[in-house]
């Protein structure tokens, strides 16, 4: 991408002087991204550099992932959290997936983990687990079903079950308990 069409992309958001310290790092990325046939997904809540300048594909968590599973790349480069190259991963397992801060973390998805998951069973024996998308592939992996925040109510009446564990957002299985007659043990 020449220049002068990278900074049209950015000059709405990054003043000139700003961008001035960063236009070489990013030709530089661009210039990698060609190199590996690489594709850079940007959650919503990146910088606007790598938002409006190198990424490819933005959004939110789970349009991220989606949209990794349809990209004709080599490489997936996730600029998000944890979960979200994760989520990339398991959607796309015979592609690379990469994030650039590997310490990049959720409050919510690190606020559960797998053994937690474990004792929640043991508590509440033969009732099924829904897990929030927003969590670890390994949290994911001890729930029976995922969840977004949109299909929630659909998922847990899906079940047929008249209770269901739903984790880690206690505010969104308050807002399921409110909408539906399953029991919701968050």
């Amino acid at each position: 991408m020449p220049l002068d069409q990278l900074y049209n992309r950015v000059s709405r958001v990054i003043p000139p002087v700003e961008w001035a310290t960063m236009e070489e790092d990013a030709l530089a990325i661009l210039d990698l991204k060609r190199q590996r046939r690489a594709v850079i997904l940007a959650h919503n809540y990146q910088t606007p550099e790598i938002f409006h300048g190198v990424a490819d594909i933005v959004g939110d968590s789970l349009a991220l992932a989606r949209e990794a599973e349809m990209a004709d790349a080599d490489v997936i480069v996730l600029a998000g959290v944890h979960f979200m190259a994760e989520t990339a991963k398991l959607m796309n397992p015979g592609k690379t997936v990469l994030i650039p801060d590997a310490a990049a973390g959720c409050s919510l998805a690190e606020s559960i983990t797998a053994a937690d998951v474990a004792l929640l069973r043991q508590r509440y024996p033969g009732v099924p687990v829904v897990a929030y998308v927003n969590t670890s592939a390994a949290v994911k992996a001890a729930s029976d079903i995922c969840c977004t925040s949109g299909n929630a109510k659909k998922v847990v009446e899906s079940l047929g079950v008249p209770e269901v564990i739903m984790l880690p957002d206690e505010y969104l299985a308050q807002n399921v308990a409110k909408e539906t007659n399953v029991k919701i043990i968050a």
